[in-house]
């Protein structure tokens, strides 16, 4: 599997507003409207790169909850795989409405960092995301079996200035190692602080915050970026309010002038769970219209 044969793929950071379900079918999986809505929703809107949608909880619970040594957020023993992935079936069901699905896993530090530590088996938060890795590999390599184009890693602590860049940046070299398709970090907030950082860690793609962090731009044009791409956030995830075409228009096309068409993924700057359905639907819709009308012009 590769990615869409077309300059400026569009694609999601990842999650969605979920949506409740009723009736007899959500008493068997409270969750299937939800799932069925965000796959949906992404394809009406014309994104080429979707995924499941991420609806099932939040980026934090998704993976702690289902993870052996895991309970109600504190690490009491060791971590352990579980006993099936966690992602894939949602997955498997986005693959089967669209052509390309991304992968998605909460990285290893933001987890290690978010669950307490009540068991001397790990001495700090650095010793845990290192057996959070390995379990986490096993869940990418089901990914890829289950026939994503490409992975994307969470890391939205790297950017708090909370964890050590050089672990962070081995640990998802553990996650990632021998996958065969292209592998994403998403980090959020400014990037003044990791810049040097990320471009080290052993991922083709950097997926960053430019629409709400206009400076990230800038300073990232100043680096030398050698063979990674860039996933350009276009459209600010933490507002309701919905960009106009034009707006997020300029933004792609302040893009290429930089980086070129061939180096860039565009997506919202994260992901829109908090956002309203409503909300969340015109911002992608306006995303890919913007991004047609660059794509005819070049």
């Amino acid at each position: 599997m590769t990615l869409p044969p077309v300059l400026l793929p569009t694609t999601v950071v990842g999650s969605y507003p979920p949506v409740e379900g009723r009736g007899l079918r959500s008493l068997l999986d409270r969750h299937r409207t939800a799932l069925e809505t965000a796959v949906d929703d992404q394809i009406r809107a014309g994104v080429e790169i979707i995924s499941d949608g991420q609806v099932r909880a939040d980026m934090i619970a998704a993976f702690a909850e289902r993870l052996p040594g895991v309970r109600e957020g504190r690490v009491i023993g060791r971590i352990e795989p579980p006993d099936r992935p966690i992602t894939v079936d949602d997955t498997r069901y986005a693959r089967s409405k669209a052509p390309f699905v991304k992968g998605i896993l909460t990285g290893p530090t933001t987890l290690a960092h978010a669950l307490h530590i009540e068991t001397r088996i790990y001495r700090d938060r650095s010793d845990l995301a290192f057996d959070l890795a390995r379990v986490l590999a096993g869940e990418a390599r089901a990914l890829v079996d289950a026939d994503i184009c490409m992975l994307q890693v969470d890391e939205p602590i790297l950017s708090t200035g909370s964890a050590d860049l050089a672990i962070a940046g081995e640990a998802i070299g553990t996650v990632v190692s021998g996958l065969p398709v292209p592998v994403a970090l998403h980090a959020c907030g400014p990037i003044a602080g990791m810049i040097d950082d990320l471009l080290r860690f052993p991922v083709q793609i950097l997926d960053l915050e430019f629409a709400g962090h206009p400076s990230n731009l800038e300073l990232l044009a100043t680096r030398e970026l050698k063979e990674k791409q860039i996933g350009l956030g276009v459209i600010v995830s933490s507002s309701d309010d919905v960009e106009t075409v034009e707006t997020v228009r300029a933004r792609v096309e302040r893009g290429v002038e930089i980086f070129g068409p061939e180096r860039l993924l565009i997506d919202p700057d994260c992901g829109l769970r908090m956002r309203s359905r409503r909300s969340a639907c015109a911002k992608l819709t306006n995303m890919v219209r913007a991004v047609r009308e660059v794509r005819a012009e070049l």
